[in-house]
């Protein structure tokens, strides 16, 4: 990552400290999370009007406010190509609970291959797994073409797996699995971490709440992006879908996601439009003024910029755990 001052060797090893191991604490926010040293970094998407992602920003384009004081920004770096110090680390959690038919599956699989090539030129890794009453990893993190080809060939051949479908359950897996297997980064970097996750949208009997699993993404610096297929849409008079109770929960907006209907026939525009979102994020930090380090409470933290863009965050604050 750019370092933007000039900063000893301890506060550089504070800051691998805090990238490896942040803790979380509930409190009355569902975006609080507890820090275990003074810097507080944050992943942003920007879009223009037409939503859009805008690449190429610099440092100076943005802007920090804590708890409505600006701040300056200490760190800073976009998710480029050939970027070998920040992985970009992807979990595809899949629904096979009954829902897809074999057309979407065969559908699916291909977006899914083009998906991957279209992020060939980053330093990428997936990972696969599925769900119904239970959660399954089909492959772990691998940057192998051929070996993620034979794993979606495996979609096509799972069984249904009746009426439950434990889509928390199955983000909490994925994040559980970005956390301990995911390739970490290097040189002080940030790795880029998300969830695709591909369901009806309507949970069902899960074990973990949907509050836990935006604390522990928030946590883990993931965000979490759904694709809601045809066959699973619920669509009104104007043809719009109804807003399930996935998206109702905050899941995406809460991680920096974003929520995404399928066209009935052809997938690949929209996992492109997903490739443009995921690789078009920028890493902000900074660190907090003694007081705000020390105070153990909540700050507020919005990341705007100099231009009319819109900006997505992956957690509303933070919280220095003393």
């Amino acid at each position: 990552m750019k370092i933007l001052l000039s900063l000893r060797p301890a506060i550089l090893l504070a800051f691998a400290i805090c990238c490896a191991a942040p803790t979380v604490a509930a409190q009355n926010s569902d975006d609080i999370i507890r820090v275990d040293t003074e810097l507080a970094a944050f992943e942003v998407t920007v879009t223009d009007k037409t939503g859009k992602p805008v690449r190429g920003l610099k440092a100076e384009d943005f802007r920090v406010i804590e708890d409505g004081e600006e701040r300056k920004v200490d760190f800073f770096e976009p998710l480029k190509k050939q970027n070998a110090t920040r992985p970009l680390s992807i979990v595809f959690a899949l629904d096979v609970s009954g829902s897809m038919t074999a057309q979407e599956l065969e559908r699916l699989r291909a977006a899914l291959q083009i998906f991957v090539r279209n992020l060939a030129d980053y330093q990428s890794y997936f990972a696969v797994m599925t769900f119904g009453m239970e959660v399954k990893i089909l492959q772990s993190f691998t940057n192998r073409p051929e070996k993620l080809e034979k794993t979606f060939d495996k979609l096509l051949k799972d069984e249904e797996e009746g009426l439950s479908t434990h889509a928390y359950d199955a983000v909490d897996d994925a994040i559980r699995l970005l956390r301990k297997k995911s390739p970490p980064g290097i040189k002080n970097q940030l790795p880029k971490r998300a969830v695709i996750l591909i369901t009806d949208g309507f949970p069902v009997g899960d074990t973990v709440t949907p509050r836990t699993v935006i604390e522990r993404a928030n946590d883990a610096e993931t965000s979490v992006y759904t694709v809601i297929l045809p066959s699973f849409s619920r669509l009104q008079g104007n043809k719009k879908p109804l807003m399930t109770p996935l998206e109702a929960s905050g899941l995406t907006e809460k991680t920096g996601g974003i929520n995404l209907y399928a066209a009935r026939n052809n997938y690949e525009p929209l996992f492109k439009a997903l490739a443009e979102e995921i690789t078009a994020s920028y890493v902000l930090a900074f660190y907090p003024n003694n007081k705000n380090q020390l105070d153990g409470k909540f700050h507020a933290v919005k990341i705007e910029t100099f231009r009319d863009y819109a900006i997505k965050q992956n957690r509303a604050g933070y919280q220095v755990k003393r």
